[in-house]
């Protein structure tokens, strides 16, 4: 069916520890609060805490003595970010996973077998958030059958992976039945990463002759304006922190980075590297981005200016995350990927889950779907080339899923690797 995983433990074993030497006056090593790069999402959000690299995690206002020497800080993710125990809405307990998968789920859904789909136009129901009857639009039509295709897929493949997640330990049943309150979500956490976007694109342009290709990180802290719109490199194996309109990141070991608008991409290109694994989360335009305003969102020609077949290397898989909107679905499957020479292999999900085991949202609930999409493709290039490295590629199954607790950070989503 796929996996079940450990979000948590993932990012927490990716070797997040921290080679410099933040001292305070005294030579004491001051805990301290950063947050990792590695997400784009959740970069500028306070998400994680140090802890020794020999010993357990340090309370609020412990400190470790340096005697004025580099001291090594591991820094862990914090738990409260995954302490989802509770649906977000919960469903009716028929239709609850552990219930089983019922057979007909939905009056409307049930209606595809048994009419031509152009009939089911003329349905009626009562939207429940917007309290007024409806008739569905072609977009909403087009979402119910999908779902009524990858469905049973979906209930069934995480049924099995929440069983075995139950039988190791790591999910638990007694959690939502114990816990009276609401999930534990941080409401102070602002994300910055926009408005260091926005930064960035007010830099005045430069030569690309007069532009560095790319900046190393070095003990010595750097300029804000030396990290915007350019590549910065932690080529140690150490976690570096940085610092960016008062807010300290992580930036994982052999790792890069290039934080700019999408517009100004030149700087990756000028970096020289090709990919063999591309991962891509654009913002998806979307009724509620619009509404809450967010943050901007991409177009689909926007979209189709990333520049992925020149930082592609041979056989580079492709990832893209869609949301449940089937017009970007068929957008990326039968356009996008085309126009990168993508081939489409697969169709994934990913299941959110709470700590017991439950859907974070009921399954067959019209505004918001517990699952996303995300669609794998292979660049297609010269045959020879292709050919010299096919050797090592893994065939992509069609269909799997990756069942984990989420993020409460907003869209932070879970690893690939």
């Amino acid at each position: 069916a796929g996996w079940l995983v450990d979000h948590l433990s993932f990012i927490n074993q990716c070797g997040y520890e921290s080679c410099d030497s933040f001292a305070c006056p005294g030579g004491v090593i001051c805990n301290s609060c950063v947050t990792s790069a590695e997400d784009s999402h959740s970069i500028s959000t306070v998400a994680s805490t140090p802890s020794s690299s020999n010993g357990p995690p340090y309370g609020p206002g412990d400190a470790i003595e340096a005697e004025g020497k580099g001291a090594k800080m591991r820094y862990v993710f914090r738990e409260e970010f995954f302490d989802i125990s509770k649906p977000h809405i919960a469903a009716a307990p028929e239709e609850q996973l552990c219930q089983g998968c019922p057979e007909i789920f939905s009056p409307f859904i049930s209606l595809w077998n048994d009419m031509d789909f152009c009939c089911c136009c003329c349905f009626l129901l009562i939207l429940q958030k917007r309290k007024r009857k409806c008739v569905f639009n072609q977009g909403e039509l087009d979402a119910l059958e999908y779902h009524s295709k990858v469905r049973k897929l979906i209930w069934e493949g995480t049924l099995h992976l929440v069983q075995e997640g139950l039988k190791s330990g790591f999910l638990h049943h007694t959690t939502a039945k114990l816990s009276c309150r609401k999930n534990n979500v941080p409401h102070h956490i602002v994300c910055g990463l926009a408005e260091l976007c926005e930064m960035a694109k007010q830099f005045p342009a430069v030569n690309e002759s007069d532009h560095q290709a790319v900046r190393v990180l070095e003990e010595t802290s750097s300029a804000e304006q030396d990290l915007l719109s350019c590549v910065v490199e932690n080529s140690s194996n150490c976690a570096k922190i940085i610092v960016l309109m008062g807010q300290k990141y992580l930036v994982p070991p052999k790792s890069s980075f290039l934080l700019s608008d999408i517009s100004c991409l030149q700087p990756l290109l000028n970096y020289e590297k090709k990919y063999d694994v591309i991962v891509i989360d654009p913002p998806w335009e979307n009724k509620s981005v619009k509404r809450s305003n967010r943050y901007s969102h991409l177009s689909s020609w926007q979209i189709k200016q990333i520049p992925v077949p020149a930082l592609a290397a041979p056989n580079c898989l492709v990832v893209m995350w869609v949301t449940n909107r089937q017009k970007h679905l068929r957008f990326v499957k039968d356009e996008l990927y085309p126009h990168w020479s993508v081939k489409t292999l697969a169709e994934w999900h990913w299941v959110k889950i709470t700590t017991a085991g439950e859907f974070v949202l009921p399954l067959d609930s019209l505004h918001k779907k517990p699952y996303e999409v995300l669609v794998l493709g292979r660049v297609r290039g010269a045959v020879k080339e292709a050919l010299r490295k096919s050797e090592g590629v893994l065939p992509i199954p069609e269909h799997q899923l990756i069942v984990s607790i989420p993020c409460s950070l907003h869209s932070h989503k879970p690893p690939l690797a």
